[in-house]
């Protein structure tokens, strides 16, 4: 038993120094973006396209994920004369950790901050991809006013954790997010780095995506907020619902179809749209390949804003 126990040690610690020696040999990421006070602590945000176009594109991540998930669309959005920006939520990427619990109210509460701090007042476009459809949601109700619409990348909604499958797959979730938390503390994932980056991302932001998903810091804080995904579902179906006249775009990646319950969104709204990319993966949706979908979710928005305009679901 002691042998095999000494053979364990070996091999794990034998596995944590090659992921050591292959990230400290990689490509060296220099954090794109600049880092923004939101009262004592700092978030990390990535704005690019024309300074000072409004309305501004404001691109919320995924759970595990970071802004710089989303370099293809931002690249993307600069090329049509768009601003957006990008942000690392608290504890993930290179931004601070925030005050638990990291909910749905915290998520609201970092963004309408960074928004101040950065002295946009709005009208914006959102996007949210993936667990993000909660957090733009519960922004989208908490001001109506300062929304013009917006754009739901493969996203869940709050209803969904109604379903006893989504409960089921949560406490699964739940379960993973721990279990990264501590591999990523001990240093175990760090041999996963070549693999990190699933996306499809610009070349001079891959290094910064691998050395952020092999982070035990950033591991830490999807724990932190994944372990919360139904308390923020549920504060955003307390907020309400959307309303109708909102535009909202849902683009969804795979074989989710118009029947699938994340094209929801789309049905419910008096201006919505609706774009399903079977090629995509729930990951590469992002990406430089197909990030354009996500483009014309975000145009779709602002077409169905403009005066006179009757833009509804295709």
């Amino acid at each position: 038993m002691l042998k095999f126990l000494v053979g364990v040690v070996l091999v794990v610690g034998a596995w944590i120094a090659a992921g050591l020696v292959m990230v400290a040999t990689a490509a060296h990421a220099r954090p794109h973006g600049e880092l923004v006070d939101v009262g004592g602590r700092k978030l990390r945000l990535v704005c690019e396209g024309p300074a000072g176009a409004q309305p501004a594109v404001w691109l919320e991540h995924g759970a595990f994920g970071a802004a710089t998930d989303f370099a293809a669309v931002q690249q993307k959005l600069s090329a049509k004369g768009l601003r957006s920006c990008a942000y690392d939520r608290a504890g993930l990427g290179y931004s601070d950790p925030g005050p638990a619990p990291r909910d749905g109210d915290a998520a609201l509460a970092d963004l309408e901050a960074l928004m101040k701090a950065k002295g946009d007042a709005g009208p914006y476009v959102l996007v949210g991809h993936s667990m993000a459809g909660l957090h733009i949601r519960r922004f989208a109700t908490a001001h109506p006013d300062k929304t013009l619409g917006i754009v739901l990348v493969d996203a869940t909604t709050p209803e969904a954790i109604e379903n006893p499958r989504m409960r089921k797959f949560i406490g699964v979730f739940k379960t993973v997010v721990r279990t990264g938390a501590v591999a990523g503390s001990l240093g175990l994932t760090k041999p996963f780095y070549y693999w990190a980056e699933r996306i499809g991302l610009p070349e001079d932001r891959i290094a910064e995506k691998r050395r952020i998903w092999v982070s035990g810091r950033h591991a830490r804080g999807a724990a932190a907020e994944g372990v919360q995904w139904e308390r923020a579902a549920r504060q955003a179906m307390a907020a309400g619902p959307l309303p109708k006249a909102m535009p909202v775009a849902v683009i969804t990646a795979g074989g989710r179809g118009d029947d699938s319950p994340r094209a929801g969104p789309a049905k419910a709204s008096e201006r919505g749209y609706f774009e399903n990319v079977p090629q995509a993966t729930h990951t590469s949706v992002l990406g430089l390949a197909y990030g354009d979908a996500v483009v014309r979710g975000v145009e779709h928005v602002l077409k169905a804003v403009q005066p006179g305009s009757d833009a509804g679901a295709p």
